[in-house]
């Protein structure tokens, strides 16, 4: 992975990100609210010599004697006599053990200073803690070193600085649990970001797609909203005559074209002349991409033919609201031939669109016939033959029918179809002897988390092209043929 993936990731998933940020902040703060307010205060003391005197020699005896001492007495600090002259000086009923835990003595390096924390739960009791700690170490201190003879002791601790009232509490730190709350909480959207990204099998970007099955994407479509379920057609024209606001449309059109241009140059010496256009399970958009597709190409001068090859659940008489009664069953029975039942369709009718007919009982067989490999041998000699099919992993129509053609588009759905089924997909097809031709990713996003993966990025103003704006003033929709029209479509299904 390089820098970007991980930047997609990250893109994709920020939400989830900044919401286990906000999560650890909050908890941080909630845990810092029920935790009890801790005050500590400090307190210092020296050891000295219990003798002063000009002479310098007795004067670093004395030291001397200081620095060894101090060692000790810092030991002393934790003494049970010290807690018990504390209890009674201060009238606590605490044990002896839990005040000794409340307290903590040090002695700075290289120093006689002895310094005394201590803590409570208000700022009074931490300060008088201390300078009663201070207090009772002197007297036990001044105990220990006074001389059998009650004489005056070698060394003696002098209270050097008394304990101050403490401004704020020391426990808990709350900024510092904010920090690690949320450092905590980004540590744990970035694991969830990367686990999702990890274990999510959708098809999520044209990378991922080329790497798990090693076939191209030759088109991506984005997502368009203006699309209704009755009508998920560009104009007849190809797109090229969208006026302005029309940006999401425009964005399609282009995308089409893209396909459009990447199927006819997919093999400069032997291009392809008639295509399967199927999916791997249903509802991946493969009826609307046939049919966008077929107008795509008719638009640019070339003649297409569109059968609709799937007599399981037929849908393309139904995008382009035209009859469905008769069509191509009715040419393979022998009951009609294909210029009865083909259907011109577009402005220059380049365009010939036949529907299913009437729905056989056996489907695969009557699309495996030699009658229907004559049918697309005889028809790709004039035209582009763009053939509507079932999806691949419920029944086996689509491969038989790519085995007969020159190959066979997948459309996958960004973020609903699995690499799993796409592979299953690409498993039944070469079991067929068909060609994969490519896939296409359809709805893709262009706004939100998910364009993250792909990076769609669309403009409007880029489409409003030279070919656009230059567009014939009669390349305006023009009805198909028949008793119904695009105005009047039924339902675009797939």
């Amino acid at each position: 992975m390089e820098l970007r993936d991980y930047l997609r990731i990250g893109r994709a998933h920020w939400v989830g990100i900044v919401t286990s940020i906000l999560l650890g902040v909050s908890l941080a703060a909630g845990w810092s609210l029920l935790q009890p307010r801790v005050y500590t205060a400090d307190a210092n003391g020296m050891v000295v010599p219990a003798i002063n005197t000009d002479d310098s020699s007795a004067s670093m005896v004395g030291n001397s004697l200081a620095l060894s001492r101090v060692k000790s007495y810092v030991r002393l600090g934790s003494w049970r006599t010290v807690a018990e002259h504390t209890i009674n000086e201060l009238g606590l009923t605490d044990t002896p053990e839990s005040l000794v835990r409340r307290v903590t003595v040090t002695n700075p390096q290289d120093t006689v200073i002895i310094e005394v924390r201590a803590t409570g739960p208000s700022p009074e009791s931490a300060r008088d803690l201390a300078s009663a700690w201070v207090r009772g170490m002197q007297a036990e201190i001044a105990r220990i070193e006074a001389p059998n003879d009650g004489g005056t002791p070698q060394v003696r601790l002098d209270a050097a600085d008394s304990a101050r009232l403490p401004n704020a509490p020391t426990s808990p730190n709350v900024k510092l649990a904010l920090v690690l709350g949320a450092l905590i909480g980004a540590a744990a959207g970035i694991a969830y970001a990367f686990l999702r990204y990890t274990l999510d099998r959708r098809v999520r970007s044209a990378d991922a797609v080329e790497q798990e099955t090693e076939l191209t994407v030759v088109g991506a479509i984005p997502d368009e909203k203006s699309f209704a379920d009755g009508n998920r057609l560009l104009p007849l024209d190809g797109g090229r005559a969208n006026g302005k606001g029309n940006e999401g449309l425009h964005a399609v059109a282009e995308a089409m074209r893209e396909l459009r241009t990447n199927i006819q140059f997919m093999d400069v010496d032997n291009p392809p002349r008639s295509v399967v256009i199927t999916s791997a399970l249903p509802g991946e958009g493969k009826s609307t991409t046939s049919a966008n597709l077929a107008i795509t190409l008719a638009a640019s001068g070339q003649p297409v033919v569109l059968l609709d090859g799937d007599l399981r659940r037929p849908m393309v008489a139904s995008v382009f609201g035209i009859p469905g009664e008769v069509g191509l069953t009715d040419v393979l029975a022998g009951r009609a031939s294909i210029e009865d039942v083909a259907q011109p369709v577009g402005p220059h009718q380049k365009l010939m669109v036949v529907a299913a007919g009437r729905i056989p009982p056996n489907p695969s067989e009557l699309l495996g016939s030699q009658r229907m490999r004559d049918l697309i041998r005889s028809l790709t000699e004039e035209a582009f033959v763009i053939i509507d099919a079932p999806p691949l992993i419920p029944v086996t129509d689509a491969s038989v029918l790519s085995h007969n053609t020159d190959g066979a588009v997948l459309v996958t759905t960004v973020g609903k179809t699995t690499i799993d089924a796409l592979l299953k997909a690409q498993s039944n097809l070469d079991r067929a002897g068909g060609r994969a031709l490519g896939v296409v990713l359809n709805r893709v996003p262009r706004k939100g988390s998910g364009s993250a993966y792909y990076g769609y990025q669309y403009t409007g103003d880029y489409y409003q092209s030279t070919e656009d704006a230059s567009a014939a003033p009669d390349s305006e929709v023009v009805p198909a043929t028949g008793s119904g029209g695009p105005g009047n479509r039924r339902g675009a299904g797939e």
